[in-house]
């Protein structure tokens, strides 16, 4: 592979407890009860709007759900890396990448100057050559731009390049740019692949150096 391209939330990091927090803090001044985890986990993966519209529910106006969006930002901004991290093993494969001089991005449907205040917060500014955001482009994933964007800069060929996440969404979107995708199952939204399978699945970070480094 000469590009690999990363989802972030669930696939890189494991941002769900400052996630969880971050969505019941926006809840709280609506005198609304905390969400419980795996609830706040099932709405990530289609940007931050979509997640304050899925955790506010269906009783709230658009100016409303926007007031809430502001106020989970902010929140988020201020609190983001109080106890996001890495997955176990997922820095090693980054640096073996990195060494092998195979160019890297991410690819998330979270704010870009989010995404990339944590990636830079994580000490990996150097591994990625574009971090892209769901504000990045005029569409979001599942739409390919993304991809099609990353692809045009780097003058790599479809062929060579690789998509790895968490859901459904990771797999929809390869697929419309016509890559090969890669599924985690560690990560948000495992069980969304049963309906839109990846072209394969890992269990932990090295099974994806050993596929990409030993097999091209």
């Amino acid at each position: 592979m000469d590009l690999v391209i990363f989802d972030l939330d669930g696939t890189l990091i494991d941002s769900s407890r400052d996630l969880a927090n971050s969505v019941n803090a926006t809840r709280e001044p609506l005198h609304l009860a905390p969400l419980d985890d795996g609830t706040v986990y099932s709405y990530v993966g289609n940007g931050a709007l979509v997640l304050i519209r899925r955790a506010l529910g269906p009783d709230y106006s658009e100016d409303e759900v926007q007031d809430a969006l502001m106020f989970f930002l902010g929140y988020y901004r201020d609190h983001m890396l109080d106890h996001t991290v890495l997955y176990p093993g997922v820095r090693d494969v980054l640096n073996r990448f990195h060494a092998a001089g195979i160019r890297m991005a991410v690819l998330t449907n979270k704010p870009v100057r989010l995404s990339q205040a944590i990636i830079d917060g994580l000490s990996l500014t150097a591994h990625f050559m574009r971090v892209y955001g769901g504000n990045s482009f005029e569409q979001k994933k599942p739409h390919p731009i993304g991809i099609e964007t990353l692809i045009t800069e780097c003058g790599a060929s479809r062929d060579e390049t690789l998509m790895v996440g968490d859901s459904s969404v990771d797999v929809q979107t390869a697929r419309s740019a016509q890559v090969k995708v890669c599924g985690v199952t560690w990560g948000f939204q495992p069980e969304t692949f049963a309906d839109c399978p990846p072209d394969f699945l890992i269990h932990r970070p090295d099974e994806l150096a050993a596929r990409v480094l030993t097999h091209g």
